[in-house]
């Protein structure tokens, strides 16, 4: 049976900025009846003497774009509409790849078709973007490996930048009190009483392209300080569909992906300033030899406090202040895979109440579809691409006599070769 909303149309209502407080409001409908609020708050402590106006109004816009998606979701419909920022041509076109493949996921999930999917339409104007004055870096962190690493490399390098973190709750994760730096952070506000209340009348749920609205985010305060780069640390990771709708492929790391980089790169560049950035240094590197410098130049310092686990650490109001690991999710099985050939058997186990994951047999479908085995289905988590995986395996195998209860296929992957062209901006 086809998907029906109990709406006609999703409205994009408006989004305002007050200078005076650094609060953001991005406000959001189903008919002017079902009514949501998003807010941003900015540290004014770290407010540029002069913040350029028209550049910040332009990345406000663009959030305004990709918060949209969570609450999209609720109640999908066909038809939208924009009482303000309404897009250009080009700006359709990046809307619909926003809210198709970057929702793949969801709609996958909740079994809507291509056809039912929202339809962008455009207006016949441009506004171009403007030359924007600004200095310095904020590096976006999490406590995970790629992000700790990315500080590591920029420290080592003598590179100036401010780790930045967003915040949901108060909390957030004491590892980034070790980076040397002062952090920097926003409170992102959900309007959780609303998405509550459409719960209770059958609203859907799923997946949204975070990363882009943490990007967008960060570009926000970087222009509210003063400053002209954002650096994510995102590896050569995520082109890997898990299935697919027709031509379209399904995948749970859109946002993460080389096209999406490519594509958020364009927008900032042709529609706030050309002279911001936007981009990850480390977008040349596999997954798997960024866990090996990881372990090379952290894990001494951070080994037993960052992690990688969203479960035990980042669901909704989880004190995430000393960083754990679950050790039965994909993201658990995939970290182990990833540092198995890099970390002593008892030190990496040692993460993990010291278990085996590899023995752990509610793990083996899990590992299966990481590894692409029996047909399993790659887990819907930000995890690496099979080969790399496999190659992963095979040199802990070999290293330390690991053993999974099932034969895993070898392969020619290549981890230590760099992607030199799959990159926006360079360490």
């Amino acid at each position: 049976m086809a998907y029906q909303s109990q709406y006609t149309n999703f409205i994009f209502e408006c989004y305002s900025f007050d200078e005076n407080t650094g609060l953001a409001e991005f406000k959001y409908s189903f008919d002017s009846k079902q009514n949501f609020i998003e807010k941003l708050q900015l540290t004014v402590d770290l407010k540029a003497d002069a913040v350029n106006t028209k550049v910040l109004d332009s990345a406000l816009q663009l959030a305004f774009y990709t918060v949209g998606t969570s609450y999209y979701k609720t109640f999908p419909t066909k038809n939208i509409i924009f009482k303000a920022a309404e897009p250009d041509e080009w700006q359709a076109k990046f809307l619909m790849k926003l809210y198709h493949e970057g929702l793949s996921q969801f709609y996958f999930e909740n079994n809507i078709s291509i056809e039912e999917m929202p339809v962008f339409k455009y207006v016949d104007k441009k506004e171009a973007a403007v030359n924007y004055m600004g200095k310095g870096s904020i590096v976006l962190q999490s406590g995970g490996k790629d992000s700790l690493l990315l500080a590591s490399l920029l420290e080592q390098e003598n590179t100036e930048f401010s780790p930045w973190y967003i915040r949901y709750s108060n909390a957030y994760p004491e590892i980034l009190n070790q980076l040397g730096r002062p952090l920097q952070t926003v409170r992102r506000t959900l309007d959780m009483p609303a998405l509550k209340s459409a719960s209770v009348r059958g609203a859907l749920n799923g997946h949204v392209p975070v990363t882009y609205i943490v990007l967008s985010y960060a570009l926000i305060d970087a222009i509210w300080q003063g400053k002209d780069t954002v650096l994510a640390a995102i590896g050569n990771e995520g082109a890997e569909a898990h299935a697919y709708m027709g031509d379209m492929p399904v995948n749970h790391q859109w946002a993460k992906t080389w096209e999406a980089e490519q594509l958020f790169a364009k927008y900032v560049h042709d529609y706030v300033s050309p002279d911001l950035q936007v981009g990850s240094p480390l977008r040349g590197f596999s997954e798997l030899r960024i866990a090996e410098l990881f372990v090379e130049k952290c894990w001494e310092k951070c080994g037993h406090a960052f992690s990688s686990c969203n479960r035990a650490n980042y669901q909704q109001g989880t004190d995430n202040t000393k960083l754990k690991w679950c050790g039965e999710c994909p993201k658990c099985a995939n970290s182990y895979l990833l540092f198995a050939p890099f970390v002593a058997p008892k030190e990496l186990q040692s993460l993990f109440d010291g278990q085996d994951l590899f023995a752990n047999p509610m793990l083996t479908e899990t590992f299966k579809g990481l590894l692409g085995v029996d047909s399993v289905m790659k887990p819907f988590e930000c995890v690496g691409e099979v080969d790399e995986l496999r190659l992963a395996y095979h040199m802990a195998q070999k290293i330390h006599d690991y053993k999974l209860p099932f034969n895993v296929p070898s392969t020619d992957f290549d981890y230590k070769k760099i992607q030199t062209h799959n990159q926006t901006i360079a360490l």
